[in-house]
């Protein structure tokens, strides 16, 4: 498939502003994508496509959107291979109905769903024997995705905050742990503020304890880092030698980690 006229969103003007949603074709296929500044001296363009099929490019704030297009162009077959790869994966997905026999993940390993009514017992979400079982007074009264999700973000909690304790070794420029926060993100695993607070998505603690350290460290070099420039991918790289494939491979199942949602 050939690349056709370069076409950009009626919202916007060649001249900006600067976060902006352009659109160009591959073929007959339209893709979008928002615009978005690069902080740092970094005059490449970062794109990068979400499993949710959404595109974002982040590029230098000197650059117009027609120059961000024909970046964003080059890498047209690799962003049409990442979409058409998402979208293959959300076919297979099942909407969940939270009843016994279900499949969930946690840590990296999958767990058949058992739910157990008992009117003697606390409700309550646990491991036994190879299932997660949850434990309810009525079936009927009670809606087993909040206890799940409940369950997911403590166990998220104290896995981050161990992790975050047993990687900090790694990163000498954090003095002490940092201040964390758990919350629900539709395409983020994690993300760090300017003043090095942790922002984690708690369905990131259904991933492989790799890709976990991944998101965890990726977060902790951006305290050192605040852009992604070369030298923050250097310092990743310090840390973690194996983070690109380690991403892929988390990038590959964040479909099944979210599909719980």
């Amino acid at each position: 498939m050939a690349g056709a006229d370069i076409v950009l969103s009626p919202l916007e003007s060649l001249s900006g502003p600067r976060s902006a949603i352009l659109t160009f074709y591959y073929g007959d296929t339209r893709i979008a994508f928002q615009r978005l500044d690069r902080a740092g001296k970094r005059h490449a363009v970062l794109v990068r496509v979400n499993p949710d099929c959404t595109i974002k490019a982040l590029a230098p704030k000197e650059l117009s959107n027609t120059d961000v297009i024909t970046a964003v162009k080059k890498r047209s077959r690799w962003i049409y291979k990442q979409i058409t790869e998402f979208q293959q994966q959300q076919l297979h997905l099942t909407p969940r109905s939270f009843v016994s026999g279900e499949t969930h993940y946690y840590l990296g390993k999958q767990y058949v769903l058992k739910v157990v009514e008992d009117l003697q017992q606390p409700q309550s979400v646990k491991l036994v024997r190879g299932t997660l079982q949850v434990t309810v007074n009525d079936k009927k009264s009670v809606d087993i995705k909040i206890l799940l999700n409940d369950w997911y973000k403590q166990r998220a909690k104290d896995t981050f905050h161990r992790r975050v304790s047993e990687l900090l070794h790694r990163t000498p420029w954090v003095s002490e742990p940092p201040v964390m926060r758990i919350q629900t993100m539709k395409t983020q695993w994690g993300s760090c503020s300017p003043h090095g607070r942790l922002t984690l998505n708690p369905h990131l603690v259904k991933a492989f304890r790799d890709g976990i350290d991944y998101v965890i460290l990726h977060e902790l070099c951006h305290i050192a880092e605040h852009n992604h420039s070369d030298r923050f991918y250097r310092l990743l790289t310090q840390v973690m030698p194996s983070w690109r494939s380690v991403k892929s491979r988390l990038d590959t199942n964040a479909h099944k980690y979210l599909s719980t949602l």
